[in-house]
Order: C-alpha cells, then structure tokens, then sequence
C-alpha cells in the first residue's frame, strides 16, 4: 500500500505564511481592508498620552469587529481564538491579547467613537451604490436582557404599597381625633401624597394629643403606631429610591437596573412570559442597517421619534435631509408619529391600528356591520355631526384634552345622542345608561384617511410589500442564524454597544456577501 511521507517535525527551507492559508475573498480580508479606509482618529483621541504603550486601536478594532462576525462575542473566547483561529492570528499579526484587555477596550475605549465608526462603514455602502440613504424601512424586536427572571420592581407595586401606608395613617390620625372630638365624626385627614415631612407631622399630632389627655391605646393600636415610627420612614426612602430608578416606567431589574420588563415572544407559537429586556429598533435599506437605537419602552410608537433623532444627530442635518420616504408597520402608527413625520417632510407609508381589519371588512370577510363601531356611522363635516343607526343626529357637546406617556397633547370631539331611550336598536347599538355618546379624534382621522389612500396605491401596496423582505430577515439573521438573542452585556450603555457591533457585523457580511 503507497502511503505519504509523514515527518511532523520537519523543518522547512521556506516557512509558512499566514497568507497563503487564507483564501483571497475570504471575509477577514474584507475586515482588515474596508477598517484600513476608515478615519481612526477618533479612536486614538480615545487613549491616553500618558502611561505604558497600549495595543494599536485599529488592531483591537478589527478583531472585535471581525469576532462579532464569527459569533464569537466572550472576551476569554476572542483571547482563545488569536491564539489559535489562523484568521485572527493572520489579522492580529500573531499578537496575542489578554481578555481583560479585550473587555477594557470594548467597554470603554469603543463606545466613545463607536458611532462615527458605524456612520463611515455606511457611507462607505452610499458610495458604492448599494444604498442611497432616502429611503429606510423600520421595525423593532425585543431582546432578553442579562438579568435574573425573578427579580424585578413593579411601578404599580410601589403605588399600591404607599397607599395602604397613607391609609394606616389616616386610621392613627381618626383615632387620636377622636380623642377629641368624642363621639363627632372625626375628621379626615386631608394629605394625597406620603412623605417623610408627613409621617412626622401626623405621628406629633397623635403623640401630642394621647400625652394632653393621658391616654394610654390600646394593644392593637400602640402597636400598629410602633411599627409606623419603626419602619415607615426607611420603607418611603427606599420606595422613593426605586422610583428614581423607574423613571416613569413600569419595571425594572434588579440585576440590571436599565432593563424593563417586557412580553417576549419564545416560538411560532407566541406562547411567551414576562422578561427583563431592551427594545431594539433598526432602519435598513436593502438589509443594510443605516441606524439603530435601543429603547426602554415595550411599545413600539414612543420609540419611533427618538430613534429618528438619533439618526439625525448620527449623519448629520445635511444628510437627514435627504431622507425621503420611511415605511414601517401598525405599532408605529399613532396620531403623534404622523404628525411628526409630516413636520419632517417624510412621505410615511406606516399603517394604523385598524387597517386590515377595514381591508377585511372590505373585501367581504367579516363583513358583518357591528353598530357599536362609530366606524360605520355616518359623519357629517359641514355641520359637525354623526347620525345614528335610528337616524337621528349626534351633536358635538363638548371637547377635551387628553395627554400620552410622551407629552403629547391629543384633542377629542365627544358626540352624543338625542333620544335612546325606547330606540329598538339600543341592545346592538350601546350599552351605556343615558344616550350613546362617542369620542373623536378629528387630526387622527384626517391622517388616516390620508395613510389608507397612501397605502393602498400602487406604490404603497409595493412598499408594504417590500417591508417584510426589508427588516424581517435582518432581525431573523441576527436572532435564529447567528444567535443572538440575549445581550451579554449590562446596562442601557453597554447594551447600545454591544448591539451596534452586531449591525456593524451584519453590514460588513452583506459586503462580503
């Protein structure tokens, strides 16, 4: 039988490079060339003249960059791989680097000049011509946090908590009142909000009054009066301390204290559970992310403005300003975001809450008339009215103002009935004791009356079209093929980060690509 030579510890008259192991169109060779072009200024700004030499910034740039490409996002395992992946051996010229100096760099030198880095990789895309940056498509996905599932903070929990300490002491202050007052009816005491200022104010006034009548409580009430000097005071400073860590939201984690508490959607199913995590939204043009912003809200809407504005401050006046048209789904589509969009001179193609159940309801699917739906109630705008399944007009009575979690201020017409009582339509038509009464947002109906026109043109059906091949597959490609569906990293700070190196990986694949 011929077998081959083999001597493993031959020597070679001409060693062996690196270079010649690594394929010529292989994805690292990207990495080093397009991180070359870039202005790494920055980056060295980062570093400090003064102390030891540290590792060359575009050195440690391009193997992080190019890890995230490999999926390999643990410092220990990058620290692994220079020493044995011939890729980042050939990339780092066989330099190897310690772990914890991988993490410093990631976690303090990157971030500060992160985003211009990002910003020239996809104005590198304008310039070849695989996008144009006019037109983005938008959408959003939740990602798990690195958080404990079973220790969080609720809002609500707080709020209730308080209210029942409040109720205690209003008990205490009827009861020292009635000291006084006999058997009147004591009074009540007026106090809305607890504090400490209050607790002090109300436990003088029951300790003055039981030593000015020489009043010993009794057993149920000298200890119910303990227990509020013993623990109400450290329990409002450490509700008030939870409650600065809210910042207006509903939950938090108490192992990651920037985490929110979202529904998560764990199969095709969407049979899912409560988990602390971020909300990621991304604008791509032909799968390219060109902007990419994580949120605390677990609505899509309120995120839609800010991840504009940081777009804005991303690339700059002059270059925002070529942007022409944005497409995104229902979650974005409220009265706030359209106005805004049109104050930007954006051409949105964004669907609202009840469109395809109204294009449904159109083609003959559920055609069923439901009366209660003001829908389907006949409006006159002249004369400002609505009339009735019986035919009768519903009047304007009045207006108000109604305020969302972002400040916006909504105006609601509120229409009502003339004569129910009696009407053979009641039962289908309302439920409520008087007349029917309806509400109606005037500015949120002209939008989508305008977006329902906008989208089933031509262009629009090929833009709705379009959107599910646009951001679907680049959250599908981040998520199921290189698995990435929990941050690694804590904290509102890193998390923007870490997921910004997962776009900057995804665009430079679709280069490679």
């Amino acid at each position: 039988m011929a077998i081959k030579t083999y001597h493993q510890n031959q020597l070679h008259l001409i060693p062996h490079s690196f270079d010649d192991l690594i394929p010529e169109k292989h994805p690292v060779r990207l990495v080093n060339k397009v991180l070359d072009q870039i202005d790494s200024s920055p980056l060295v700004n980062a570093y400090d003249e003064s102390g030891r030499p540290g590792y060359h910034p575009l050195l440690m740039l391009k193997i992080m960059v190019y890890a995230y490409m490999t999926n390999t996002y643990s410092s220990r395992k990058i620290e692994k791989a220079l020493r044995e992946n011939i890729n980042f051996m050939w990339l780092s010229n066989m330099t190897i680097i310690d772990h914890n100096t991988i993490n410093r760099f990631r976690n303090s030198k990157l971030e500060q000049c992160f985003k211009d880095i990002f910003k020239q990789i996809v104005l590198m895309l304008a310039e070849e011509g695989v996008i144009t940056l006019k037109e983005i498509y938008t959408d959003g996905t939740k990602l798990e946090a690195q958080a404990n599932r079973y220790t969080f903070v609720w809002g609500n929990a707080i709020k209730t908590n308080k209210a029942k300490m409040l109720k205690q002491l209003d008990e205490l202050w009827k009861y020292a009142h009635q000291i006084e007052v006999g058997d009147q009816e004591p009074s009540k005491l007026e106090i809305t909000e607890i504090s400490s200022h209050t607790i002090d104010q109300v436990l003088k006034a029951i300790d003055d009054r039981l030593n000015e009548h020489s009043i010993q409580p009794d057993q149920a009430t000298k200890k119910k009066l303990g227990a509020v000097k013993k623990n109400f005071k450290n329990r409002l400073i450490d509700y008030e301390e939870k409650e600065k860590i809210l910042d207006g939201r509903n939950s938090y984690s108490k192992t990651d204290h920037d985490a929110t508490f979202m529904r998560m959607k764990e199969d095709h199913m969407k049979n899912g559970q409560l988990k602390a995590g971020y909300n990621v939204q991304i604008s791509t043009e032909n799968q390219v992310i060109v902007n990419y912003s994580v949120h605390q809200n677990s609505n899509d809407f309120p995120t839609l403005k800010p991840h504009l504005e940081q777009m804005r401050e991303l690339y700059g006046e002059e270059q925002f300003q070529e942007l022409e048209v944005i497409t995104a789904d229902a979650g974005y589509g409220s009265e706030e975001n359209y106005q805004y969009l049109e104050q930007q001179g954006l051409l949105a193609y964004i669907k609202y809450s009840t469109f395809d159940l109204e294009r449904r309801q159109q083609r003959g699917k559920k055609a069923k008339q439901n009366l209660k739906n003001k829908q389907y109630l006949h409006y006159n705008a002249i004369d400002d009215y609505y009339v009735c399944p019986m035919g009768q007009h519903m009047t304007k009575i009045k207006d108000k103002q109604t305020k969302t979690s972002s400040g916006f201020i909504q105006h609601i017409s509120i229409y009502e009935a003339q004569r129910c009582e009696g009407c053979p339509l009641r039962s289908s038509c309302h439920k409520s004791q008087g007349n029917r009464r309806i509400e109606r947002n005037h500015h949120l109906e002209h939008y989508r009356t305008l977006m329902y026109e906008r989208l089933l043109s031509e262009e629009g059906i090929e833009k709705r079209k379009r959107r599910s091949i646009e951001v679907e597959p680049v959250f599908g490609h981040i998520k199921s093929n290189r698995g990435f569906k929990r941050f690694t990293l804590r904290g509102m700070r890193k998390v923007n980060l870490e997921f910004g190196l997962h776009a900057l990986a995804h665009n430079m694949m679709k280069m490679a690509a």
